[in-house]
């Protein structure tokens, strides 16, 4: 938002976000103070400022914003529900379940802790009762969270299993069997079930006496010798049945990861940067704005 002259006396205002020229003719409201907020561009003293009123008063209406985010006029929708968690710190994070087919947020809840199954089940809980129809969850390696929805659908996200074998076998390993497997499962998202299983399988078999080999501490105690490696490999085997429910069921809008949260996770890390100080309650007033707000097929 920027100024664009006067007119009858008033200071006009030009939004470079939706390319329109205004002027405020009679005492802001709060959806004005919103409407501007949302935008993660400006904090609330810059906001007093444009609509000649006080921080108090801005801040009072931020605070009247709805904590819950629900979409009941979607209700009876078939949806797919993206599912993560957001953190801020160790004590402060928001629980997000969105819906791939339109993009829209369907519900979130705030958390002063790590996040449990449970608060994913209360989620889904929500949007069930609210007549929605789960055509398909997808989420993250959350251990005993696929068996929690057994009834639905469930995409575990090739993207944070990637990350996994990554974390535990390095950018740069250092073994051969290592190497191969690195660059396997690199490929996961850019080819098929059937060529990717059946190149898992002969890396399995080519490597099985080497996973197998084991070393004996000063205390007599055998281990396994590739203890990060084995962990790589049976990661991507006890979850390969979810990790190609998207390429199994083409007709229900399944994506294969779960980046369209991450990319909505990023966005609203990037605008709370240009209000740091808030208190948690304006924080998650903001918070809660952006989530209504955000609609990636209106932005296109």
């Amino acid at each position: 938002m920027i100024r664009k002259g006067h007119e009858s006396g008033k200071q006009r205002w030009f939004c470079q976000d939706c390319k329109k020229r205004f002027v405020y003719s009679t005492r802001p409201t709060a959806a004005d103070v919103m409407v501007l907020y949302n935008t993660g561009k400006y904090n609330a003293e810059d906001i007093a400022k444009m609509l000649s009123l006080s921080s108090r008063t801005v801040f009072r209406y931020l605070a009247k914003s709805d904590m819950e985010t629900e979409y009941r006029d979607t209700a009876g929708r078939h949806v797919v529900a993206l599912m993560d968690t957001s953190y801020w710190g160790r004590n402060f994070g928001v629980v997000i379940i969105k819906d791939n087919i339109t993009g829209r947020v369907l519900w979130h809840k705030f958390i002063d802790r790590k996040e449990k199954i449970d608060d994913y089940v209360e989620g889904i809980g929500w949007l069930a009762r609210n007549g929605f129809v789960i055509d398909g969850i997808v989420s993250d390696g959350l251990k005993g969270l696929r068996n929690r929805f057994s009834e639905y659908r469930f995409q575990h996200c090739q993207f944070h299993q990637i990350q996994y074998v990554r974390i535990k076998l390095t950018n740069n390993p250092k073994t051969e069997a290592a190497i191969e497997l690195l660059s396997l499962v690199k490929l996961m998202s850019h080819t098929d079930k059937e060529s990717f299983i059946g190149a898992f399988n002969d890396w399995e078999n080519k490597w099985r006496e080497f996973l197998k080999e084991k070393s004996i501490n000063d205390e007599g105690k055998s281990s396994y010798k590739h203890q990060r490696l084995r962990s790589a490999w049976l990661s991507v085997k006890h979850n390969m049945e979810w990790l190609w429910t998207f390429y199994d069921n083409p007709d229900f809008n399944l994506p294969n990861t779960n980046n369209a949260m991450e990319g909505l996770n990023s966005a609203i890390k990037e605008k709370l940067e240009r209000h740091r100080g808030l208190s948690l309650d304006r924080r998650k007033a903001l918070i809660t704005a952006l989530l209504k707000a955000h609609n990636p097929k209106r932005s296109k």
